[in-house]
């Protein structure tokens, strides 16, 4: 079943795709699986270990399952001094 997910990106993410945010129809089942997909489709170097995912404004688990309309925030790590 596909979905529509709207994602945003920050940092490097965004410096790689070109873009802050972008919906995107997909059949991943997970964030993971998603995240996976969007590094193939846009060659993201930063492996998901390296990361946090928020799914609908809350931190979760990259097993957690996905639905139609879900909000999905990749944020790497942040540098700073």
């Amino acid at each position: 079943m596909t979905k529509s997910i709207h994602v945003q990106y920050f940092a490097i993410l965004r410096e790689q795709r070109g873009l802050a945010q972008e919906k995107i129809t997909t059949s991943a089942a997970t964030a993971s699986e998603f995240y996976d997909e969007l590094r193939g489709r846009h060659g993201f170097t930063l492996p998901a270990d390296r990361l946090r995912v928020a799914v609908n404004d809350e931190f979760a688990p990259w097993g957690s399952a996905l639905s139609d309309g879900d909000r999905l925030v990749f944020i790497p790590p942040v540098a700073g001094g």
